[in-house]
């Protein structure tokens, strides 16, 4: 049914560092407990500071479970919990947005829309305010607190930059909020804090990575200022792997930007974009993640042993002193209570720092070539007047020109090529390291990398697809490296006995699959991948519950099958091609991959010997015939209101066109 159109990457719901809703505590299986919601949120009242605080942070552990969600919801525990956003006790305020966060995370789309609905943000908005004051001085508008305050407001502003960027994922009118109020410089400011505070910088960056995305009403807010802070992150040069990570968040906000970069300083941060993306690709996860897992297991023997010796050395003083060295060392472990915090996992954050940076980085580039999205054609179109009033004046002059699309695009493509980057979206398109995978799987804090480790797999494959689909096969090295590239998908498919049933990689693979035997064909190049090992894939695919998953195997049979129709001796494999193409254009229960099969069965019949001997070994003719009025019927019937007005055109299209193939076969006979 065409070309491929390229995905593009949305920004995942939530923080990796935050909570979500798959992860809340399944308990349906579990005896139900009485409820505390009323006990605890009519703690939230009480004098007491100490109160406030317990009752905000028992109810951000409590939400966690699936079966206490509902009471503190009827409840309107919004509601209560709101106004102590504003609250004298900066802990209390912190607590407080934790447990909002954790009831916007936990409780999905629904409960953050419903969190907006009940004016959550007004609070929230004049909460983080007042954190950024704080930032700077001991300001009078904050609550006084122990020297250790600056420390304390960031981490009020931490769990309140979060719970905006939850509501800001869920909710439209959250954005809409966020654009009117002017929430872009405040959470600049929070970005500005990497220097002191990674941990807030982070989270401001992916923030600002959801809320600038496809948002053309946040475009006028662009000012020096928020350019600046933009800038000074992007070409900051820090080492470590939380850095690369911040970079590379950056990169994409000022991506989702681009149409407001002021033509004077467009060179300089685009190159600095597509630096920052290169230089998160080139780390090697393979080498950087077992290093770290080595380095933590050094760290925590090292500080066992400087525990150990603490120990030894306190008890010799203790039976050389008298009765007052004791008084003192029990006093100290009776205040001591730090073996009840959790043990520093500074490896593991860097560890899934330097994996989130290469997915995020390859869905940048991967948006990057997505010309045939819509958003890419609205921009497209847009006229001198339309970008004049797209920027403010502090950052475009009357007479500056805005970077145009065209332009753009060729310095996009110029710097991904200057970079090799399609060699490094190749490299990440490979397995995880078995090393690495190894030494993850028997830690149990560092399984959960496994799965990132396959993400940034997929991304690959998929941002494979899309420097497919945009750029010339000159500029990607031509024949030879086409071919390579075919060697290169062929060895890592079919190495193992099985093909991975994963739809994730599934959909990922058959992609970028789709898009090089698309160019292949069309340059009559010759690929490695034998029709067996194609069929093999496709089989795989069309057993996938995701629409796109078959939609693509069905394309490969196609053009694997239109490709052999023009050589000699090929009958016996068109045949097996064509019979899964009718057996899929029979029996699936989806209109657009029944189409699908019937659009390849017209590519791969259309022409040549071959293919005239194999449609009369499979009898295609009848077969078509047969399924001509039930795929009409259900077209009229069954698709109404079942499919979008574009794929209800290209249904009909098939229509026709089969309806016309009957006839040319029938010239045949």
């Amino acid at each position: 049914m065409g070309k491929s159109k390229n995905k593009k990457f949305k920004r995942p719901q939530f923080s990796a560092e935050g909570l979500p809703v798959s992860a809340v505590k399944n308990v349906d299986d579990e005896e139900e407990v009485e409820s505390p919601a009323d006990e605890l949120l009519e703690k939230l009242q009480s004098p007491s500071a100490d109160t406030r605080e317990f009752a905000c942070a028992s109810i951000s552990q409590i939400v966690q479970q699936s079966q206490a969600m509902p009471a503190f919801l009827q409840r309107d525990a919004v509601r209560c919990l709101g106004p102590l956003l504003l609250d004298r006790s900066l802990s209390v305020r912190e607590t407080a947005a934790g447990a909002l966060r954790n009831l916007s995370a936990c409780g999905g789309v629904d409960v953050c829309e419903d969190m907006v609905k009940k004016d959550i943000l007004t609070p929230l908005t004049a909460l983080l305010r007042e954190c950024c004051t704080g930032f700077d001085s001991s300001s009078d508008l904050l609550p006084k607190s122990p020297k250790d305050q600056k420390n304390l407001v960031e981490a009020v502003a931490n769990e309140a930059v979060n719970l905006l960027w939850n509501l800001c994922e869920c909710s439209g009118q959250a954005i809409s909020v966020f654009n009117k109020a002017g929430l872009l410089n405040v959470v600049i400011q929070c970005l500005e804090r990497h220097p002191h505070n990674m941990e807030l910088a982070l989270s401001a960056a992916r923030c600002l990575h959801t809320v600038t995305e496809e948002n053309t009403e946040l475009l006028g807010s662009m000012n020096v200022a928020v350019l600046g802070g933009l800038e000074s992150v992007l070409l900051s040069s820090h080492p470590g792997m939380g850095h690369t990570l911040l970079r590379t968040l950056t990169a994409g906000s000022v991506w989702n930007m681009k149409n407001c970069l002021p033509s004077d300083r467009q060179a300089q941060i685009l190159s600095a974009l597509v630096a920052t993306l290169s230089h998160s690709l080139e780390l090697d996860s393979g080498e950087l993640i077992p290093a770290l897992q080595e380095a933590e297991a050094a760290r925590c023997a090292g500080a066992a042993r400087d525990a150990k010796a603490e120990e030894m050395e306190e008890e010799e003083e203790v039976e050389e002193g008298d009765g007052e060295m004791r008084n003192r060392k029990t006093a100290k472990r009776d205040n001591d209570f730090s073996d009840l915090l959790p043990v520093e996992k500074e490896e593991l954050r860097e560890a899934a720092a330097l994996l989130e940076a290469q997915q995020t980085s390859l869905e940048i580039i991967g948006n990057m070539c997505c010309s045939d999205d819509p958003s890419d054609d609205e921009w497209e179109e847009m006229s001198s007047s339309d970008e004049s009033e797209m920027c403010s004046d502090n950052i475009c002059e009357a007479n500056s020109s805005l970077l145009s699309p065209l332009c753009l695009s060729a310095e996009i493509h110029s710097a991904l090529l200057n970079h090799n980057m399609p060699e490094k979206v190749l490299k990440k398109t490979e397995f995880p390291s078995s090393a690495a995978v190894e030494v993850c799987s028997k830690n149990p804090a560092w399984k959960c990398l496994i799965k990132k480790m396959h993400q940034v797999q997929c991304r690959a494959l998929t941002c494979l697809h899309n420097i497919l689909s945009v750029m010339e096969a000159e500029s990607l090295g031509g024949t030879t490296a086409l071919q390579a590239l075919a060697v290169h998908l062929s060895n890592m498919i079919f190495s193992k006995p099985e093909i991975p049933k994963q739809e994730e990689f599934l959909e990922a693979v058959t992609s970028a699959v789709r898009s090089l035997l698309q160019i292949m064909a069309s340059r009559k190049i010759q690929q490695c991948m034998s029709p067996e090992q194609l069929m093999r894939l496709s089989e795989a695919a069309t057993r996938c519950d995701m629409v796109s998953v078959r939609v693509n195997a069905l394309a490969i049979l196609g053009i694997t099958g239109s490709t052999l129709a023009r050589e000699q001796g090929t009958a016996p494999s068109l045949q097996i091609i064509g019979s899964a193409l009718l057996q899929v254009a029979s029996k699936d229960h989806n209109m657009v991959v029944c189409g699908e099969a019937l659009d390849a069965l017209f590519d791969v019949f259309a022409d040549g010997k071959e293919a005239e001997q194999a449609a009369k070994n499979i009898h295609l003719l009848p077969s078509l015939k047969a399924l001509q009025p039930v795929f009409k019927a259900k077209l009229r019937k069954e698709c109404k209101g079942k499919y979008s007005p574009e794929q209800m055109c290209v249904l009909d299209n098939i229509r026709i066109n089969l309806r016309r193939f009957i006839g040319y076969l029938e010239t045949l006979e």
